[in-house]
């Protein structure tokens, strides 16, 4: 499959749920696990099932491996930020990344409130909307918009933050410009790989740059990694994003 080919499996599957939660009449919780909702289950349902259809294999947040011997991974969250979906905060997305063999290959990220859709390919940049974007370019955090996760410990140096609510829009934000880094300062484990995957590699394409704060790789294929991303519009305010977070000591191997 090439890669045109790909992205276009890919905005399927957004499509897909993208019709099903324009009919969907309760997005409460629904009572499965903690932080699950309805909307979570619903698009889970038909993503999966188009992707697998499709020939890829699937790891999801919601229902974990499916067809996971296939050459190609498809590494899904149905819905990222759904307690904003709950909530009608317009940012949340789905967010779908492909693995092969060298890493992510394509992602999607559609943002399911307004219709804006990100996609990259490995070495063939990244868009907005069908328009190439590239990330801000800053370098000194005192100047920074900077995006968060969590709370900080403390004050990061940024000139103004944003907790907007969905990861994979925040670091796609990072990669149109419209913020200049994010931090995941969240140290307890948290999250999978499905939450930042997409965006990632809408970054790299954007020519932003990102690292996980304790220092692991972020290319991770594990449904119980979790990971602590940084991102930012330059390697020099990636840098000071890191020193200004720091990290917690690597919980001991059990």
């Amino acid at each position: 499959m090439d890669d045109e080919s790909l992205l276009g499996v890919l905005e399927g599957a957004c499509g897909a749920v993208a019709a099903v939660l324009g009919g969907l009449a309760d997005w409460s919780l629904a009572g499965t696990r903690d932080g699950q909702y309805r909307s979570d289950l619903a698009a889970d349902g038909v993503a999966v099932e188009y992707l697998l259809d499709a020939g890829l294999g699937v790891l999801s947040e919601e229902t974990g491996l499916h067809e996971g011997h296939r050459e190609l991974l498809a590494v899904l969250d149905p819905v990222d930020g759904s307690t904003n979906a709950s909530r009608r905060i317009p940012w949340f997305a789905t967010s779908i990344c492909v693995l092969d063999a060298h890493g992510p290959r394509a992602a999607v990220v559609w943002n399911q409130a307004t219709g804006t859709r990100y996609d990259a390919a490995r070495g063939r940049g990244a868009r907005r909307d069908g328009e190439e974007i590239t990330c801000s370019g800053t370098t000194a955090l005192g100047v920074a918009i900077v995006g968060v996760s969590g709370y900080p410990r403390r004050h990061l140096g940024w000139r103004q933050y944003r907790a907007l609510g969905a990861v994979a829009l925040d670091l796609c934000a990072v990669a149109d410009g419209s913020l200049d880094g994010f931090v995941d300062c969240v140290d307890a484990p948290h999250g999978g790989p499905w939450d930042y995957l997409g965006g990632l590699l809408v970054c790299a394409e954007s020519g932003a740059v990102a690292a996980d704060a304790l220092g692991r790789d972020l290319v991770v294929r594990d449904a119980t990694a979790w990971r602590s991303p940084v991102a930012a519009a330059s390697p020099e305010l990636l840098g000071e994003l890191l020193a200004a977070r720091g990290g917690a000591p690597r919980p001991a191997s059990r």
